[in-house]
């Protein structure tokens, strides 16, 4: 409450510095805006005075940024604008941070790919991309569920322990059925109803 929440166009001044912490992951980069006027004396778009911000993130954010952003990339930073002031060297400074809660890039001057990122892959997280895939292995292959429990998956469509697969259908085992309350103590097992005769 009480949050003034800013959103800025600009480029990345510098690159992102990013650290573990014991809350989780942080960046921070600086970013510089500088916006454009129209110069009615010469009839020219001249750049205006550019102000720098120290842009943090946290957490997943943070992550995401270290394999997302370069210097000089035109960006939009939305986030929770901080002022601070500090004495340095006998001469007090102001200071204008952006806690950001959502960066991208500014298409309105380029192009950019979106990489959904997965929980428990890193490598998605470099501006690299993630590992390359082994010789021969199918980079689409989806690991199916196992039947029964305590079974291993099978992946990429190959037949269980190994074998070749055959032209025949394969011979599914019949269901095992259990023994109701009243076979179990020795009585008769209940006719259905079709069975019933009505006088």
């Amino acid at each position: 409450m009480n949050e003034t929440l800013v959103t800025l166009v600009g480029n990345a001044a510098t690159a992102v510095e990013f650290r573990e912490t014991a809350s989780g992951g942080m960046a921070r980069f600086r970013f510089a805006v500088t916006p454009r006027r129209w110069d009615r004396a010469k009839e020219v778009w001249a750049d205006g005075h550019t102000s720098f911000y120290t842009v943090w993130a946290w957490r997943a954010l943070a992550q995401n940024l270290t394999g997302s952003v370069a210097v000089g990339e035109p960006l939009v930073v939305h986030g929770r604008l901080k002022v601070r002031e500090e004495e340095l060297e006998g001469q007090r400074r102001t200071f204008v941070d952006i806690e950001a809660v959502a960066v991208g890039h500014d298409l309105t001057r380029g192009t950019a790919a979106f990489r959904r990122v997965v929980r428990g892959e890193p490598g998605l997280t470099s501006r690299y991309g993630p590992a390359p895939v082994a010789a021969g292995a199918d980079p689409w292959a989806v690991r199916e569920a196992p039947e029964r429990p305590g079974e291993e998956p099978v992946g990429g469509g190959e037949p269980v322990g190994g074998a070749e697969p055959s032209g025949e259908a394969p011979v599914r085992e019949r269901p095992v059925r259990r023994r109701t309350a009243r076979q179990k103590d020795g009585a008769a097992p209940r006719k259905p109803d079709s069975d019933l005769v009505t006088a």
